[in-house]
């Protein structure tokens, strides 16, 4: 069973691009994790190409399962003077997959500077509950923490779609702090599953990412997944990382699938 660190040293380059198998113990379902589709196609650009600004956005669609012996295709779409737009492809043994579009941005001068991002109270993860203590997860959670920060839990036929949890992945080491990041934001259930009065499937559709600071270590993210509507069959939620010290990292939206 490949810890995150392990399994990133598996992905090996073919061609344009590079081919990795997707092992059992990261599926979701039928199909890879998502956040773990979104750090592969990350990690392949960052060894296809050299010497890119840091990421500032990402936009991942998942258009089919991702499963067996996958590829991952990276293509610039656009270089220019301080930002660069990368194209990714990844697609398993059924056809495609993932599209993500990657773009890349140098930092510049700005006379502006603002930022209102605060973290939610909440105790420290060694005061909470074991998210995970009931069972009946799915199998990739096993490679994380997590514990339990709010007041809703999935299943729980709660009133609002609301979640907030602790998680940290369980190794790391060697790992781009970004692409580590990326593989641990998607770990929570939909925030609309805290409205669920049973359990039920559920299959992300696209999330879009903007990088608001690159983590100086490994360790805590703080994540709430906020739902703004839920109706037809489909939740579009807000999500928002921060660090163990209230930092935000990571501010996010979805669109969600709920078959209930």
């Amino acid at each position: 069973m490949p810890d995150f660190s392990s399994l990133l040293q598996r992905l090996t380059p073919d061609g344009p691009g590079f081919v990795i198998e997707a092992t059992p113990d990261w599926l979701q379902g039928r199909t890879l994790y998502g956040g773990l589709s979104a750090a592969l196609c990350l990690e392949a650009t960052l060894r296809s190409l050299s010497n890119l600004p840091p990421l500032r956005s990402a936009h991942f669609s998942f258009a089919g399962p991702a499963s067996g012996s996958l590829s991952v295709c990276p293509t610039v779409l656009r270089q220019g003077k301080s930002s660069v737009s990368v194209g990714v492809d990844l697609s398993g043994d059924v056809g495609f997959a993932v599209r993500g579009i990657l773009t890349f941005g140098a930092a510049r001068a700005s006379a502006l500077s603002y930022l209102d991002i605060p973290a939610p109270a909440s105790q420290h993860p060694d005061a909470c509950v074991n998210f995970l203590r009931g069972g009946g997860a799915p199998i990739f959670m096993q490679h994380f923490d997590m514990r339990q920060a709010g007041e809703h839990f999935p299943v729980s036929g709660a009133p609002v779609p609301d979640l907030l949890l602790w998680v940290r992945h369980h190794e790391t080491s060697g790992a781009d702090p970004i692409v580590a990041l990326l593989a641990l934001a998607d770990a929570p259930p939909p925030a609309a599953m805290a409205m669920f009065d049973r359990p039920a499937p559920i299959s992300t559709i696209t999330w879009a990412i903007n990088i608001i600071a690159v983590p100086s270590h490994a360790g805590w993210r703080l994540i709430r997944s906020r739902g703004e509507s839920v109706a037809d069959g489909y939740a579009s939620q807000n999500m928002t990382i921060w660090d163990e010290t209230g930092a935000p990292l990571i501010t996010a939206q979805q669109n969600v699938a709920v078959f209930i």
